[in-house]
């Protein structure tokens, strides 16, 4: 699989390393209630749904959607099937939510197994509903902010198998064409894994589209299944459908195209001996000499070379390159050569861009080499490593350092078991192009901040929470760190009974809510009004982050939460909550 591996590049100049921690204030937060006619369309899991995938799927799915075309319009769904949307112009004069569609029968009425009704609002005027039960209906809206007494018209709608909810969806127009793409998120029963769960989380990419000349005739034009064996964290798919993103604790690959398989396809390998490496190599402290083996009548016009800053890669013709991928430092391409030796081998020379360190490999990840160390190397490493060793046993090396006490470890210090990876699949290929190791930076919510771009997603990074933002016309630099929250990553961590977390699209300040009652609002660090002096450092302090407490007036627990620049909605079984953040 050949694909780059990438990382995500911190701008420092949105890092606040003198920043010290949250102030409590006791400024009120105005909070506004609607009661709502009929319950949320709340699905409770069933025993036969009792993995920690179920639960992180469905058992924490969040109930409310906001429409980022038109702000400060909510929409959620009731036990009766009602689509019902929210618009708030003013806080003191809320009306009662509007009804924009009813599905047929109702949810509840629905035999067999269900997962939650799902809503995503694919563009200005089209959105996307699923009944939990394996049908999917697309719903012109018109323009939502305009005609908000309208209701939706539904033009497509087609049970898709087993039940799904909607991750992700988006709309676009070509060649007179209007296509919609779909991410839909199931969990299987999976007979082949008998030692783990028996349940494997499937993501299913399905393209719906008209025809030139029939605007209203809409029907299932592609379908795309790939299977993992976690629930994303974060999953998206990029403008124009031209490929996929997916964030998850272990990785995602695509399975199946209309329900045919798909087959591996592995490069042809050269006729290479595999008792022996295929490449030697060694150095000194300025420079790298490669020798990588040749299969018999080899031209210099048959060598495929190519060599950068930090990659390399040596072929012959078109078969599977021989050596390729990321060096482990920088080289000087202009002062590297290359030649032929006896028509059996290839030497490259690499000169060093930062000479002493030495190369503990020379392409990272690869296995298919041998390391030559001549006796003056081999001696200076004994040398070094001297300090390690001793004539004698010592049944106690630790014994002048006390031992580490776990409970002295706090829960925000703990890492994932499982190392989470951030994949980017191309659209056409279906094949993965660039992989980023999210190792301990763990994930916190997605948020979407502009409508025309993908959502973007919160990850912690040491302490803080960091925000990303895909950036998929940019291959080079893929994923841009948009906003910093301080301590936010520590201060979650400490909310055990944390639900839900976001933040505004202003990045002004984030959230989060707690099964009950409780939201926690922390804002970015403004000027204060009156002369503070930090007590121990003795200087001013200019700048003040403050944290604000609402408690919901409501034992119901919390089932959707959503953020705008100047409100946050939280919703219950019964009510819809709105609190005044910001003027």
């Amino acid at each position: 699989m050949a694909y780059a591996n990438c990382s995500l590049s911190v701008d420092r100049r949105l890092l606040d390393p003198s920043f010290e921690s949250y102030r409590l204030s006791l400024d009120p937060t105005p909070c506004y209630s609607v009661e709502l006619d009929a319950a949320v369309a709340e699905v409770k899991l069933k025993d036969s749904q009792y993995t920690l995938d179920h639960m992180k799927a469905f058992g924490m799915y969040n109930y409310l959607h906001i429409d980022p075309w038109y702000e400060e319009s909510v929409y959620f769904v009731d036990c009766k099937g009602r689509v019902l949307s929210l618009t708030v112009t003013l806080d003191t004069a809320l009306g009662k939510p509007r009804e924009m569609f009813r599905m047929t029968p109702e949810p509840s009425s629905c035999a067999g197994e269900r997962v939650c009704t799902s809503l995503s609002l694919t563009s200005a005027t089209w959105a996307a509903l699923s009944d939990g039960a394996g049908n999917l209906t697309l719903l012109c809206t018109s323009k939502r902010g305009e005609s908000s007494h309208i209701k939706w018209e539904p033009m497509f709608s087609e049970c898709l198998g087993e039940p799904f909810t909607i991750l992700h969806s988006l709309s676009h127009v070509q060649a007179g064409v209007h296509t919609i793409d779909l991410l839909l998120l199931r969990i299987q029963k999976d007979p082949a894994d008998a030692k783990g769960s028996g349940f494997c989380t499937s993501l299913e990419w399905v393209t719906v589209g008209n025809s030139a000349g029939q605007e209203k005739k809409y029907e299932v034009r592609k379908r795309r299944l790939m299977k993992g064996r976690s629930v994303p964290h974060y999953a998206a798919l990029e403008p124009q459908g031209k490929g996929l993103m997916v964030a998850s604790e272990r990785p995602f690959s695509f399975k199946e195209v209309d329900g045919v398989p798909l087959e591996e396809t592995p490069a042809e390998d050269m006729e290479v001996e595999r008792s022996e490496p295929i490449y030697f190599w060694h150095q000194t402290e300025e420079d790298v000499t490669v020798c990588v083996r040749l299969p018999e009548g080899t031209m210099k016009d048959d060598i495929r070379f190519k060599l950068s800053v930090d990659y390399l890669c040596v072929g012959v013709r078109d078969y599977a390159p021989l050596l390729k991928g990321q060096l482990f430092a920088p080289v000087d391409p202009e002062a590297s050569v290359w030649t032929i030796k006896d028509d059996k081998s290839l030497e490259v020379s690499l000169q060093k861009r930062s000479e002493g360190p030495l190369w503990s490999e020379l392409v990272l990840g690869d296995r298919k080499g041998e390391y030559i160390v001549n006796e003056e190397q081999a001696a200076q490493l004994h040398l070094r490593l001297a300090h390690l060793t001793a004539e004698e046993l010592s049944p106690n090396p630790e014994k002048d350092k006390p031992p580490c006490n776990a409970q002295e470890l706090e829960e925000c210090d703990g890492f994932p078991e499982d190392s989470s990876t951030l994949m980017r699949f191309d659209g056409a290929t279906l094949k993965p192009t660039h992989v980023v190791n999210l190792g301990s930076h763990q994930y916190l919510f997605t948020v979407e901040i502009n409508p025309s771009e993908m959502p973007a997603f919160c990850l912690r990074h040491d302490v803080d929470a960091l925000l990303w933002q895909p950036r998929p016309e940019q291959p080079s630099d893929l994923w841009e760190h948009t906003a910093t929250f301080n301590a936010l990553g520590y201060v979650q961590a400490s909310k055990r009974d944390k639900k839900f977390a976001t933040c505004a699209p202003n990045f002004s300040y984030a959230a989060l809510a707690e099964c009950l009652r409780r939201v926690f609002i922390y804002r970015q660090p403004s000027p204060v009004d009156t002369v503070l002096f930090n007590r121990k450092q003795g200087r001013q302090v200019g700048q003040v982050a403050k944290q604000q407490v609402a408690s919901l007036e409501s034992s119901d627990p919390v089932l959707g939460f959503r953020a705008t620049n100047e409100r946050l909605f939280v919703l219950t079984r019964n009510n819809l909550f709105i609190l005044k953040v910001n003027n």
